[in-house]
């Protein structure tokens, strides 16, 4: 069966719990339209994640990647535009804080993703969820998987890749107390709207 890699984070910084690895987990081997998703939480480090995320390539050979991350502070689900060559920013879950840092030496300076990200936020604002194409992954971990992804899509033609920022969850916002929040059940209706035009897009 044709397999999608679905990717989460585990918690970082100040969010204790963090809604996209509850989401993969949710959604881990279920199957969609002749897809298997396959879930899979990264680390919250900037070798690590990497690595782990080529080693999941690898191993499950999916044709469509999509990698998710929680962007506290945000209102909407938003899929992202493009990833840029740079890693720079908070301290990771082990203390690695990089400054101006390629995420690949010579590699190219930014990727656009080859997701249906302009279909996905029509079809979620249909459906009441509100959404927006978002032109900066930050330079984050989330930027740094969305990256690699499409380095691989890049690199095998027919490969779907790319990355969607979700807000909190009502129980992180709570916890957090200083960040907007979305229902869990809205937040993962959500992503398989996203899943859905993701699966019409390469069956076409």
């Amino acid at each position: 069966m044709t397999k999608i890699l679905l990717t989460g984070f585990e918690p970082f910084l100040d969010y204790k719990i963090n809604p996209t690895m509850q989401i993969v987990e949710n959604l881990n081997g279920t199957l969609m339209d002749g897809y298997e998703i396959v879930g899979r939480t990264l680390s919250v480090d900037f070798q690590q994640s990497a690595q782990q995320l080529k080693q999941y390539i690898t191993e499950i050979q999916p044709a469509i990647i999509l990698s998710l991350g929680l962007a506290g502070g945000r209102f909407k689900i938003t899929p992202e535009r493009i990833a840029i060559n740079v890693k720079d920013g908070e301290p990771d879950n082990n203390g690695y804080t990089p400054v101006d840092e390629s995420i690949a030496a010579g590699g190219e300076d930014a990727y656009l993703t080859n997701l249906p990200i302009r279909r996905m936020v029509e079809r979620l604002n249909k459906e009441g969820y509100p959404a927006e194409i978002s032109n900066t992954a930050g330079t984050y971990l989330c930027n740094n998987i969305m990256y690699e992804g499409l380095v691989y899509a890049k690199q095998h033609k027919g490969i779907l890749a790319g990355f969607i920022h979700i807000p909190a969850s009502f129980e992180l916002a709570i916890q957090h107390g200083k960040i907007p929040g979305w229902n869990m059940q809205d937040l993962l209706m959500g992503i398989k709207l996203c899943l859905e035009e993701t699966i019409r897009e390469a069956n076409h």
